[in-house]
């Protein structure tokens, strides 16, 4: 089969496309054994582009195939699936092929709301955004939720995702362009990231927003902080921009706020019934219509380290796909 692999920690150019042999079930090892999927899409996120300079606190050995959610048909399984499902998963390795093996615990039936590509870009993002809205940030029906790097694929998920959970959505982006995908993803306010943003949504949300979910970082963490009300959190999910921030915990004390992590991998592995009753409410979600991935970059195949250069030159808007 074809795949493309890492030989060097070289950036995106590292990417060469090779032949490789065709993984079964026990290539996954786990008690379970895997999923073996032909890959018709895989979606590139930022753990992919990290890993090409070997970043990533997860660090294979060399050569690896990167790539770490895919969707596409079921080959062959030891469990929970049949030849020939449609369904989305995270590989955590090996995306980047024609045929990858998951683990059953992180695949999921794909319904027929949404196309391949569209469920490449289902499983770590709204998974993420759901973990940290409901599970983490406790997030209540009728609040409002600030969204930084609402245009990327992150944001786009989380925006869905609170309004499908009943709460008012303010986005934070940079242009024209990303204020035109926010507001497709259904927020209801939109501001401007090198503006006055923090003070425009204390004002829309009178007096102070109740949660802000953050995968940037970098030196916008203080104003989200000041942009809570009493009671407010903050979600951490990332650090997009560069910067990992640090807290004078003086203003979580005088403020009554906190400062949430949600490190959706970590909490759920090893938690398989955790990870189905995610995925049945976002399969609610999707059928009610409240969820559907933004694809903001679709690539062939052979394009992979381009959809890495995209990423890598902050060009993505919703999630970047290379298709089969």
């Amino acid at each position: 089969m074809r795949a493309f692999q890492i030989s060097a920690l070289d950036g995106p150019d590292a990417l060469e496309l090779t032949e490789r042999p065709e993984p079964g079930p026990s290539h996954f090892l786990s008690p379970g054994g895997g999923v073996v999927i032909d890959v018709r899409a895989a979606a590139v996120s930022f753990p992919d582009l990290l890993q090409s300079r070997g970043q990533y606190q997860m660090k294979p050995e060399l050569p690896f195939v990167p790539g770490g959610e895919v969707a596409g048909t079921v080959v062959e399984a030891t469990e929970g699936f049949s030849a020939g499902e449609r369904v989305a998963a995270m590989t955590v390795l090996g995306g980047f092929a024609e045929r990858a093996v998951a683990p059953p615990m992180l695949t999921f039936r794909l319904p027929d709301a949404l196309d391949d590509a569209a469920g490449a870009a289902l499983v770590l993002n709204y998974h993420t955004a759901l973990f940290a809205l409901q599970t983490r940030g406790q997030l209540a029906e009728g609040e409002t939720v600030l969204v930084h790097g609402a245009a990327g694929g992150v944001g786009t998920a989380a925006l869905q995702v609170a309004k499908a959970l009943g709460a008012r959505t303010i986005a934070v982006v940079s242009s024209d362009e990303k204020e035109r995908v926010a507001r497709e993803a259904g927020a209801d306010e939109v501001v401007r990231s090198d503006g006055a943003w923090k003070d425009e949504a204390t004002r829309l949300s009178d007096g102070g927003v109740d949660v802000v979910l953050d995968p940037v970082g970098g030196d916008r963490f203080t104003d989200s902080l000041r942009a809570l009300r009493e009671g407010g959190r903050l979600i951490v999910v990332g650090f997009t921009g560069g910067g990992i921030p640090e807290v004078r915990v003086n203003r979580l004390l005088l403020n009554n706020i906190a400062v949430v992590g949600a490190g959706w991998g970590a909490f759920a592995m090893g938690k398989p019934r955790f990870l189905r009753e995610m995925g049945e409410d976002l399969e609610r979600m999707i059928e009610a219509g409240d969820v559907r991935p933004v694809v903001g970059v679709r690539l062939p195949f052979e394009q992979a380290p381009e959809a890495l250069r995209v990423l890598d030159r902050r060009e993505a808007l919703g999630k970047v796909v290379i298709e089969r």
